[in-house]
C-alpha cells in the first residue's frame, strides 16, 4: 500500500524532510504544505536583500516549482493546518478561498517554524512596527526605505538585528539598535569578543544601546518613537528583533507534548512522543552535543539535518539525529564573528567549570600586504580540557575556523592535542602559527 507523508511546513526543514523521504520510498504520496505563497526560499538571505547585495528576494527562493515536480511533491501553497487529529491520523486544512478539506497520513512531520516575538511592552498594538521573518515581511521594509524612510529604531542586537541594521545603513538610514542585555549577540559571544564587533559597528555610525529595555512604543496609530531607558528615540522605521518563539500551537492542541525548553519534544529519530509524528527545525527541540540537555537553536543548518533525519524515518527507513552545538557566523561591514560550543557565559549558566585562552593574530604573515587581524577564543573543561567551545572574530577567514573547532568538539579533542595540531603555511594565506594553536597554548599555559 501507498505510504503518505505530509509535511506541514515547506521551508528549510520541511522540503528536506520531504526530499529526504522521496529518496527512501520513491512510490510514497508525499504532500508539503505552507501557508506562506512561496515554499523553499532562505531566509537567512534577507538582510542581505535589504542592503542590496542580492537583487531581489526572488533569488532566496532555492526549490523552485520544477523542483517539486521533478520529485513528485505535492506542494500546496496558501494553505493553512487549522487541526491535527493523531488518533484518525489526519490533518485539517484551509485554503485562501476558505474550502476545507481533511487528509490521512501515515507520517507526519511538523516544520511550522518559529514566529516573532514582541514582548509585552506598551503601545505594541500600534501600526508601523514591523519584523522580519517571511519575504513578504523582507518587503515591507525595503518598501518604506524606498518610500523614504531616512531613519530606523531595530529592538534586539542579535544576529536578524544587526544584520538588518548593516543593511539599513548600506542602504543611507540612520540606525539606531536597542538591547536589554549589557552586550551584543548574547548568544553567540562572550562580551570580551562581542566588544570588539560593538567597536567595529560603532566606526560605522551604527548606534547601540545596551543595558536598555524599550518600555513603550509612542504615537497615536502610528508609531513615531520608541522610549528605551527614558529615552524618546524617534525614526521613521521601528523593527522588532526580539527573537523568535517555536510555533508550536497545532502541536499542543493535538496533545502532543513539548519539552524543556516550550518546543516540541523529540528523540534521536526526530519522532514526538506521539508515534509515526515527527518534528523539525525551529518548532523542535534535540539535545546539545555537549551538555546533553535540550535545546532549540533555531539555525538553518540545524534545521535541514534534523528535516533528513525524519524526512528519512518518515519513509520507514533508519536515521539519528546527532545533536546540536550551534555553530553559527555572521559578516557585518568588513567584520566576521562566529561561534560553536558553548560561550563562557553558557558554560556557567550550565555548572560547567571552564578555562579560556585568547590570541588576536593575523589572517596572512606579518609582513605580507592586506593580512587582516583575527582574534581566537577557546573555551576548555578544567577537569577533561576537552575544548567545549571556541570564537573567532576577524576581517576573513572565519568560517571555516569554526568548522574546524566544531569537528573538533564533536571527536572529543583536548586542548593538548590541538596544541599540537599540524596546520598549514603560506605568507598570503595564513600565519606560520595557526591562531588556534596560539590559543590552545593560551589555555595550556593558565592549566599548569
Amino acid at each position: 500500500m501507498t505510504r503518505r507523508i505530509i509535511v506541514v511546513g515547506a521551508n528549510a526543514a520541511g522540503v528536506e524532510s520531504a526530499s529526504a523521504a522521496r529518496k527512501k520510498d520513491r512510490t510514497a504520496e508525499i504532500t508539503l504544505i505552507t501557508k506562506e505563497k512561496n515554499a523553499g526560499y532562505s531566509r537567512c538571505g534577507l538582510p542581505f536583500v535589504i542592503g542590496g547585495h542580492i537583487p531581489s528576494f526572488k533569488d532566496l527562493i532555492v526549490y523552485p516549482p520544477a523542483y517539486f515536480q521533478m520529485l513528485k511533491l505535492n506542494l500546496r501553497t496558501e494553505m493553512e493546518v487549522t487541526a491535527i487529529n493523531t488518533k484518525e491520523k489526519t490533518v485539517t486544512t484551509i485554503d485562501k478561498a476558505g474550502a476545507t478539506e481533511v487528509l490521512p497520513y501515515d507520517s507526519l512531520v511538523i516544520a511550522t517554524g518559529a514566529d516573532a516575538f514582541m514582548p509585552p511592552i506598551k503601545g505594541r498594538e500600534k501600526q508601523g512596527i514591523l519584523s522580519l521573518r517571511s519575504i513578504e515581511d523582507g518587503e515591507g521594509i525595503d518598501a518604506a526605505v524606498k518610500a523614504g524612510a531616512k531613519s530606523a529604531v531595530i529592538m534586539g542586537a542579535g544576529l536578524i538585528g544587526l544584520e538588518v541594521g548593516v543593511a539599513l545603513i548600506e542602504r543611507g538610514l540612520t540606525v539606531t539598535i536597542v538591547e536589554m542585555l549589557p552586550q551584543i549577540l548574547p548568544q553567540l559571544l562572550d562580551a570580551d569578543m562581542a566588544k570588539l564587533v560593538q567597536e567595529h559597528l560603532e566606526q560605522k555610525e551604527m548606534r547601540i544601546l545596551t543595558s536598555k529595555s524599550v518600555e513603550e512604543f509612542l504615537g497615536e496609530d502610528k508609531v513615531t518613537a520608541v522610549m528605551a531607558g527614558g529615552e524618546k528615540i524617534e525614526a521613521d522605521l521601528f523593527i522588532s528583533a526580539f527573537g523568535v518563539r517555536a510555533n508550536t500551537k497545532l502541536a499542543v492542541e493535538a496533545g502532543i507534548p513539548l519539552g524543556e525548553t516550550r518546543a516540541i519534544k523529540t528523540n534521536g529519530r526526530m519522532e514526538t512522543d506521539v508515534k509515526d509524528v515527527y518534528a523539525v527545525g525551529d518548532c523542535a527541540e534535540a539535545p546539545n552535543i555537549i551538555t546533553h540537555k535540550p535545546v532549540c537553536v533555531q539555525l538553518g543548518t540545524v534545521a535541514v539535518r534534523q528535516g533528513k533525519v525524519a524526512g528519512i524515518n518518515a519513509a520507514g527507513e533508519y536515521s539519528q539525529f546527532s545533536g546540536v552545538l550551534g555553530s553559527a557566523v555572521t559578516r557585518l561591514f568588513e567584520i566576521e564573528a562566529g561561534n560553536t560550543g558553548l560561550t563562557e557565559n553558557a558554560a556557567a549558566r550550565n555548572r560547567i567549570q571552564v578555562i579560556t585562552g585568547a590570541i588576536s593574530s593575523k589572517t596572512k604573515a606579518d609582513y605580507f600586504p592586506s593580512g587582516k587581524p583575527i582574534k581566537v577564543k577557546l573555551v576548555v573543561e578544567k577537569e577533561s580540557q576537552r575544548i567545549v567551545g571556541g570564537q573567532v572574530i576577524g576581517g576573513e577567514e572565519v568560517t571555516q575556523r569554526i568548522n574546524c573547532l566544531s569537528f573538533a568538539i564533536q571527536k572529543g579533542m583536548t586542548v593538548r592535542e590541538l596544541a599540537k595540531a599540524d596546520t598549514a603555511y603560506a605568507p598570503p594565506l595564513c600565519e606560520t602559527w595557526e591562531p588556534m594553536v596560539l590559543a590552545a597554548e593560551m589555555v595550556l599555559m593558565k592549566l599548569r
